[in-house]
Formats: C-alpha cells, sequence, structure tokens
C-alpha cells in the first residue's frame, strides 16, 4: 500500500480590505512535483497512451495512478521509452510539464532489476527543489520500499550523514553539500553510482556551481552511468555541459521555443506609475481575495517589506527568500501550500520548479532581469493542465525590459488597464499601511546589525553551503 498521500486542497480564506466575487478553483489531486496534462499541443494521436504502453511495470504504473496520473506527459512519453532503452537523454519541457516523473521512473524501474544502495543522483539548484523531488522519489518508489536521502545546505550536516549510513538507494542534494559530504563524510562515495540526473540544470551552471559540478563529475564513474540532464530552457552551458557527461545522448524538446510557457497561461501587463506600485498591487488583490496568488519582487528586502505591508492590511501574506533559515523556508511554503496563508511574497528562490497545484494568479510587481527567469515564475500557475493568469507590473523605468522579454516570447502581452482613481481610493489606508512597513523594517535592520555587529572579525563561511540559497 502507498503511504503517500495527496495533499489536501487548500480552503479558500477570507481576507480584508474590500470584498469581490470568489471564484472557486476546481480540486486538484496530485503529487508535489510537476503532473499531468501539460496545457500545451497535445500529441498527434488522438488514443492517450498509458505509462504501461510505454513499457512501465506494473507496480510502478500503480504508483502513478495512486498519485493520480492518469496519462503521460508529452515529455514522459518521448522520454520514458528512450530512457528504459538505455540512452542519455537531454530532456526540454516547459516548466509544469512532468519532468520529475520522465526521470524517476525509468531510474527507479533500473533500481528494482539491480537492487543496490547509491543507485542514483539526482542534482537540483535549490534546496526547496531537492525536498520537492525526494518526495516524488519516495511516493513514486512506496510500493518498492526505495530510501531516499536529502543532502541541502542549510541542514546539520552529521544527521545527513547517518543517513547516508543507512545506504538510501538514491541521493537527491544541491551541488555544494554533495561535494561536502564526499569530502568528509567518512565511507561515503559515489564510484559505483549508475544514474545521474541533474534537473533544471541550466539554473545549476547559472549559480556557477561548475567548478563544484566539475569536480564532483570526478569523483563519479564514467562508464556504465546513465546521465539525464532536464530543464525548461536551454543555455550553451548545458550544451557545454553535456559534452563533458554524456555519452551520445538524444534530445528529447517538448518546447517550441527555447521561452515557452503553456497555453493555459493567460499573461497581462499593468503599466503603473513606479511610486504607486503598492496601491495597484492592493486593488490587484482585492480583485482576487480567496484565490492563491505568488508575489516575485526583486531583492529580499522587498518581499520582507510587501509581506509586512500585507499582513498590516489584513492579507494573509507569507515571505519566501533566501535569508530565512531553511526550516522558516520549509514552514512557509508549507503554510503556502495548506492554505493557511493564501499570498506567498517571493525572491526568485520560489521561481524555479516548485510545484504548488493551486496557485491562481502570479504578479510580477518586480520585472525579473531576464526572460528566462519570467517563464520560470509565470510556470508556477497554470500547471497540470490547469488555467491561470499571470500579471507583470511595468513601470516608466521597465519598457525596456518588458519589450526584451516579450521579444524573447515571441508575441506581444496584452495590457489590463486598471483605472488610476480606482487605485487612488486606497490611498490613505496602504500609506498607513506602509508607515507600519518602513517601521518594522528598521526595527530588522537595527536587529541584524547588532547580531552583525557580533559576528564581524570572524571569518564568514559564506561558499558552497550559501551557494543554493539563492538570494533575491
Amino acid at each position: 500500500m502507498s503511504k503517500f498521500t495527496a495533499k489536501p486542497t487548500p480552503p479558500k480564506k477570507p481576507v480584508e480590505p474590500e470584498s469581490s466575487e470568489d471564484e472557486a478553483e476546481e480540486d486538484f489531486e496530485g503529487s508535489d512535483k510537476e503532473e499531468q496534462n501539460t496545457g500545451g499541443k497535445p500529441p498527434d494521436e488522438a488514443p492517450k497512451k498509458t505509462f504501461a504502453d510505454l513499457g512501465v511495470i506494473e507496480s510502478l504504473c500503480e504508483a502513478c495512478t495512486n498519485l493520480g496520473f492518469k496519462h503521460p506527459t508529452p515529455i514522459q512519453e518521448q522520454s520514458i521509452p528512450l530512457a528504459l532503452e538505455g540512452r542519455d537523454i537531454i530532456g526540454l519541457a516547459e516548466t509544469g510539464s512532468g519532468k520529475t516523473a520522465a526521470f524517476v521512473i525509468p531510474m527507479l524501474m533500473a533500481l528494482m532489476e539491480k537492487p543496490q544502495s547509491l543507485f542514483g543522483l539526482v542534482l537540483a539548484p535549490t534546496r526547496e527543489l531537492a525536498y520537492q523531488i525526494s518526495q516524488q522519489v519516495e511516493a513514486l518508489g512506496s510500493l518498492i520500499n526505495v530510501k531516499c536521502a536529502v543532502l541541502v545546505g542549510g541542514m546539520d550536516m552529521v544527521a545527513q550523514a547517518i543517513a547516508l549510513g543507512k545506504k538510501p538507494h538514491i541521493v537527491v542534494a544541491t551541488p555544494g553539500r554533495l561535494l561536502d559530504h564526499l569530502e568528509n563524510t567518512k565511507g561515503f562515495s559515489l564510484r559505483y553510482l549508475k544514474y545521474l540526473v541533474m534537473d533544471e540544470a541550466d539554473r545549476l551552471l547559472d549559480l556557477d556551481f561548475g567548478p563544484i559540478l566539475d569536480k564532483i563529475l570526478k569523483v563519479l564513474p564514467r562508464e556504465g552511468r546513465h546521465t539525464y540532464l532536464f530543464s525548461a530552457t536551454m543555455s550553451s552551458k548545458v550544451e557545454s555541459l553535456q559534452r563533458a557527461s554524456l555519452h551520445n545522448p538524444l534530445r528529447v524538446s517538448i518546447s517550441t521555443s527555447s521561452h515557452q510557457t503553456v497555453a493555459s497561461l493567460l499573461q497581462k501587463y499593468i503599466f503603473v506609475p513606479y511610486k504607486h506600485k503598492d496601491l495597484y498591487l492592493i486593488h490587484l488583490l482585492n480583485d482576487n481575495i480567496g484565490h492563491s496568488v505568488i508575489i516575485f519582487t526583486r531583492t529580499v528586502n522587498e518581499t520582507q517589506r510587501i509581506a509586512i505591508l500585507l499582513r498590516t492590511l489584513g492579507f494573509g501574506a507569507i515571505p519566501l527568500h533566501g535569508q530565512l533559515s531553511q526550516s522558516a523556508r520549509l514552514g512557509a511554503l508549507s503554510k503556502f501550500k495548506s492554505g493557511s496563508r493564501d499570498i506567498l511574497v517571493a525572491t526568485d528562490v520560489a521561481a524555479r520548479g516548485l510545484d504548488i497545484p493551486s496557485v491562481d494568479l502570479v504578479i510580477n510587481i518586480d520585472l525579473p532581469p531576464d526572460s528566462k527567469t519570467y517563464v520560470h515564475r509565470v510556470g508556477r500557475t497554470a500547471r497540470a493542465g490547469k488555467s491561470g493568469k499571470a500579471a507583470s507590473f511595468v513601470t516608466q523605468y521597465d519598457v525596456e525590459i518588458w519589450l526584451r522579454i516579450e521579444n524573447a516570447l515571441g508575441k506581444q502581452i496584452d495590457e489590463e488597464v486598471i483605472p488610476k482613481d480606482e487605485a487612488m481610493v486606497l490611498m490613505e489606508r496602504v500609506s498607513e499601511a506602509q508607515r507600519v512597513a518602513v517601521r518594522e523594517m528598521k526595527d530588522i535592520h537595527e536587529a541584524r546589525g547588532r547580531k552583525g555587529g557580533m559576528m564581524r572579525g570572524r571569518k564568514g563561511n559564506r561558499g558552497r553551503d550559501d551557494m543554493d540559497r539563492e538570494e533575491g
């Protein structure tokens, strides 16, 4: 019997300012990662294939059914049969298309044929994504008792070393912490590794993990090892990495461009005066009361300030950024997923890979610096074939950035007009909340300054352990 249970659909939570109509979303059942039906182009053939048609064994088909996977997504349909033939794969598909199951299923099938400890390694750029992948590994492998260990920064190395001592089948890790264990944990070696997966491969390289990846690859076996690279976007860095670590790989591409978004995503931009961003944000949230929202900002400071502003106005908002402790970050995600908070204010630490199935709206209050990050941000909604909306604030200073994003997407995004007089009605209440936020932010900075003063003089240990934090 599978021990994995689907997460409950978040309850709709009434939130203050002005009232608005509530539109209930259909319930979602599924797993923690990217799910079925991309919402993109359907496969050419009319009858949908099953996982059994792809050659997946019965126990894994049953696990897929338990997780709500009815039919393979296009990336799964194309890559799983090739993987089962033993080929190395570069998989490209838009975010939310089921990439995780596409590499986990073949790895688990091979593990069942020749069980061994430390059989597979999955590298991920962020801690949250690593935990999420491990949840899917354990869920898909629940019927065959697969053991999985997670190695990420910000958590106790001794506890992780004990987990490695129990000889897990699969290790999911961020590169910096993995290298720490390879160098310092007695008896831990990956010399008999059979499968290597790099998820969000382009992001691993964007974070300048390059030298660390080189050291990891040197201690992995080259012969008899299968390697998969998966990503939503392809960069020249990924192309150079594939030559170093893949054997005659096959490229499976579901995206029609390097900046693909799903068809069920409604994208809009809102032209706002820079000084009135907060007013327009509150107006937009008032129109979406009861819906789950992720607000993306550019900096840690702005993430914290907006979360305080929204809470002051009665919204259930919680911040997520790289300067929070790992337990606080996981706690914030858990509260948002469970519905006890319906607004997540985040830096780009939340832009990649995270699957929160019920997100109705993504708001870019600050535009991202590049178009790839935009694709990943808006990919947090319209997942698993459901519809979703993304709204981006474009100020007088952002026009050039926005035009570059539209150019990369290959289309013009429609404008959503918010009448200025409707937004200005909120001026008095928002101004008071802004003053509260400024006071609280000042207190936070003073407390941080005192802590920094105590720490000054000690050599900071920033490096591997912090690289996966992705501070805004």
